[in-house]
């Protein structure tokens, strides 16, 4: 394959954004059914990597994803995900525990604590891919992880005064919480951005 072919196989961005925005209107029963806003959340984050053969990098058990089916969805995910989630790499699966914990203790009190396990699992394994925190869920844009953040993890959006990129944000908040020097989450170097978020010599 040419330097900058893409597997044909592969459908190209705008077809998987269309197949991502159909899946996600399938689980939730659109137009017909009404569609609460985190039915449409859930379902976005696990289209967006169903349509692409990604679930296990949702970072959620088969038991989780069927429960989050029948919590929000109209019919089931049917898609393989594994048991259990392995991770090679020993410090990205340390930092995506560890973070998941971090967003659970930050909790909105009134969120579903089951709901709460499965989006902090799901942020916390996105902040391992190399790109822009709402492409790496799946999400049309900055907007809708702040709607997100500040429905289940508001502590979160109230910590950052200074408008910093999400996935840098919560790295942060990360590391001060544990006493650690601050520093990019484990996908961000990979970001097209990664200079203007971490510029050299600072």
């Amino acid at each position: 394959m040419t330097q900058g072919s893409q597997d044909p196989a592969t459908p190209p961005p705008r077809d998987v954004d269309a197949l991502a925005a159909a899946r996600c209107d399938a689980l939730t029963g659109a137009p017909e059914a009404p569609r609460t806003p985190d039915a449409w959340l859930f379902a976005r984050l696990v289209a967006a990597r169903e349509v692409r053969g990604e679930l296990p990098l949702l970072g959620l058990t088969r038991a989780q994803i069927d429960s989050l089916g029948a919590r929000h969805f109209v019919c089931a995910v049917t898609s393989e995900a594994p048991h259990t989630h392995v991770m090679a790499d020993a410090s990205h699966a340390a930092f995506a525990t560890t973070m998941q914990a971090f967003l659970v203790a930050l909790a909105a009190p009134q969120a579903d604590p089951d709901d709460v396990r499965c989006l902090a699992a799901i942020i916390a394994h996105a902040c391992l891919r190399p790109d822009h925190l709402w492409r790496d869920l799946g999400l049309r844009g900055r907007d809708d992880v702040t709607r997100m953040l500040e429905r289940f993890f508001p502590e979160v959006v109230a910590r950052n005064v200074e408008g910093l990129r999400w996935k840098k944000l919560l790295a942060r908040e990360l590391a001060l919480a544990s006493g650690a020097t601050p520093g990019p989450a484990p996908g961000c170097p990979g970001c097209e951005d990664f200079g203007f978020c971490f510029p050299a010599g600072h």
